[in-house]
């Protein structure tokens, strides 16, 4: 179900999500978002830190990927040093 709620921004920017909106999403104090900005909307999108399990399920997508395209270590140690500028 959509629950749609009014609120208003503070001077600081603040936005305070609606009890019964952050009950129903199960947000807590520290929850994290991503904001979305386009013409007159704004979207948040809560996000959470990935439990290890789906932490390792990414590494190893990431490193199957890497495989397929035929990346090596050393492909990845050297893109890191160029990034940091030490190359």
């Amino acid at each position: 179900m959509t629950d749609i709620a009014t609120t208003r921004m503070s001077s600081k920017g603040q936005v305070v999500i609606p009890e019964r909106i952050r009950k129903e999403l199960n947000l807590k104090p520290g929850s994290q978002f991503v904001v979305v900005g386009d013409k007159d909307v704004v979207i948040l999108r809560a996000i959470e830190t990935p439990s290890m399990d789906q932490f390792d399920i990414l590494i190893r997508r990431a490193r199957q990927q890497a495989r397929a395209a035929g990346m090596k270590r050393s492909d990845i140690t050297t893109a890191i040093a160029k990034m940091r500028g030490s190359k």
